[in-house]
């Protein structure tokens, strides 16, 4: 039996760990080939493609700040020299800078912003020939942003640029849908509470966190490879300008 991407080849930013490593793996499994960008975790990055070759799977990894436009077209250019196209790219580098209102510096909202919206943006720009070239009309080609849900309801007390970029890229996920099809799906998830590294600080309080999801856990990152696979594959061909909240019914609580 077929696997669902067969032939398919993904370009994801923030493939080394976390909810980005969870949907490289399960690109690959169900059988994409797959270049990934990390921006200092190269042991992480070279785990991640041993692990796909092992699969079988063309896998590359390049060192890049997608915050800087020039390192996210040159991820673009090697991802195409090592695999030789891209059907689906998935933005999902992200940070966070954490502090009171009135302590944001210019820096750190500069920084957010640049990696978490201009990024995206500038990266389907560039790969937009390609995607459209490999667009069919029965399997568009597939943009998958990682949004949050802090950027859908005002839960994310301390991280305002983080707010606010997300809500950014979930806006910029429907304009890019109505604008570039029917060439190209492009949609959003957004992610609720999960267990990475960015919510390290919550995890302290695991017990309080978990409280306030309706399912009772944190998130893993395999629940947003499940919807990303979705997304990417002809099962979610019909999908286009959505963001889908993976949040275990975080999002439904009064923040």
């Amino acid at each position: 039996m077929a696997n669902r991407l067969d032939g398919k080849v993904a370009a994801v930013t923030g493939g080394d760990q976390g909810i980005g490593r969870a949907i490289v793996e399960r690109l690959a499994q169900e059988g994409a080939d797959v270049a990934l960008c990390y921006r200092s975790n190269k042991a992480g990055a070279d785990e991640v493609v041993s692990v796909l070759q092992k699969m079988g799977r063309k896998a590359a990894a390049m060192q890049c700040d997608v915050g800087k436009v020039a390192d996210g077209q040159k991820f673009i250019a090697d991802a195409l020299a090592a695999l030789g196209r891209v059907d689906i790219l998935v933005n999902n580098a992200g940070l966070e800078r954490r502090a009171d209102f009135w302590d944001v510096t210019e820096t750190d909202y500069d920084t957010v912003l640049d990696v978490n919206l201009k990024a995206p943006f500038f990266l389907v720009q560039q790969l937009l020939p390609l995607l459209r070239k490999a667009s069919t009309a029965e399997d568009p080609a597939r943009v998958i942003n990682v949004g949050s849900i802090a950027g859908i309801v005002p839960m994310a007390r301390n991280s305002y640029a983080y707010a606010a970029s997300k809500a950014g890229l979930h806006h910029l996920t429907q304009i890019l849908a109505r604008h570039l099809a029917p060439d190209i799906n492009v949609n959003a998830i957004a992610p609720g509470a999960f267990e990475t590294r960015m919510i390290e600080f919550a995890l302290q309080h695991r017990a309080a966190l978990e409280a306030q999801v309706p399912r009772g856990t944190v998130g893993q990152g395999d629940d947003i490879a499940g919807v990303a696979i979705f997304l990417a594959s002809r099962a979610g061909s019909y999908v286009t300008g959505t963001v889908i909240p993976v949040d275990g019914g975080l999002s439904l609580r009064n923040p």
